[in-house]
């Protein structure tokens, strides 16, 4: 059977009026217009609906069964029409983020609780996890955005740069280090060190540092997590070098931290999404929040600075704005 929603809603106005002229009215329809209606979904259904009198309109034992019917498929329609004008309107949904744990941790949370105000009816699902997993998610739409680290545009991805945060040196409050106001990478020679797994952004760029100066290390004790390697500098283990969105990571361990000079190394936090996929309204919104990061009312972490946003496409790089915010560490 093929019936249109107008016509359920007509026979759950007259179920419920007991009058074809007041539901006709409820209705703004003409009475006439409303008879031929009903009419015609008996005629589809094989049954009367209604037992007509001079005085009262009654439902009809079958007639019952269609109204409860019609009335379970109109709560369904209407739900789902308003959570399409909710989708459509960007308040409802689902959003994925795929990002580096330390930007799941520290960078995501102030933005996500600035777009929940505004999109409570929008589920969004973090995935934290190593560079080539937030690629990866992005690249095969298992995620709608991606926060992570580049030095260039991966292939086949749109990359827009958001901010930059800068290595510090973690160490144990008696070490001799933590009381000076700045330290200079040379000062880690032969000192024993808490090193992130090769897998690891962080690894990677105090690798290429220690090895453009020249600086070799004393014993290395290695760690993938973020939390163990705050646990090994605690216990003695060594010193270590970590961006700033992981410094709040490490603030179980009591650790002093000094902002690393000469030089001094920033890394960029990017966001990627793929170009052939199309955003869901809530995504774009997300979107336009996180363009937002450090300004706005997003704040940013200590240790963390906007930067001018450059943007890589399809093999081209534009630069869309350039403003700056004060290193707050």
């Amino acid at each position: 059977m093929d019936l249109e929603i107008r016509q359920l809603r007509a026979v759950v106005a007259v179920a419920d009026a007991a009058s074809f002229s007041d539901a006709a009215a409820a209705l703004g329809l003409a009475q006439s217009s409303l008879s031929r209606t009903v009419q015609a979904v008996e005629r589809r259904v094989g049954v009367a609906l209604f037992r007509r009198t001079t005085r009262s309109v009654q439902t009809t034992t079958e007639g019952a069964e269609v109204v409860a019917l019609a009335r379970h498929v109109l709560a369904e329609h209407g739900a789902a029409m308003a959570h399409l004008t909710g989708y459509l309107a960007g308040v409802r949904g689902h959003v994925t983020i795929a990002a580096l744990p330390s930007l799941a941790a520290g960078l995501l949370p102030p933005a996500l609780a600035a777009y929940r105000e505004n999109h409570r009816g929008v589920t969004v699902t973090v995935h934290d996890g190593l560079s080539t997993e937030v690629l990866d998610r992005v690249r095969d739409g298992t995620a709608d955005l991606g926060l992570t680290v580049l030095t260039g545009p991966p292939a086949g991805l749109h990359v827009t740069r958001l901010v930059r945060d800068t290595f510090h040196l973690v160490t144990r409050d008696d070490d001799p280090l933590a009381a000076r106001g700045s330290v200079a990478w040379a000062d880690l020679r032969d000192r024993a060190f808490v090193a992130f797994d090769p897998s690891s952004s962080i690894r990677a760029h105090t690798d290429r540092v220690l090895a453009e100066q020249g600086i070799g290390l004393g014993p290395v004790t290695g760690a993938r997590n973020i939390l163990a390697v705050g646990g090994l500098v605690a216990a003695g283990l060594g010193v270590s070098a970590v961006p700033g969105l992981v410094l709040p990571l490490l603030g179980f361990a009591n650790l002093a931290r000094v902002p690393l000079r000469d030089p001094e190394v920033r890394r960029d936090v990017c966001m990627i999404h793929n170009p052939r996929r199309p955003f869901s309204p809530a995504a774009s919104a997300l979107l336009r929040l996180l363009h937002t990061l450090g300004a706005g009312g997003v704040a940013l972490p200590p240790g963390v600075e906007r930067t001018a946003r450059v943007e890589w496409a399809a093999g081209t790089e534009r630069a869309a704005g350039v403003a700056r915010a004060a290193d707050p560490s």
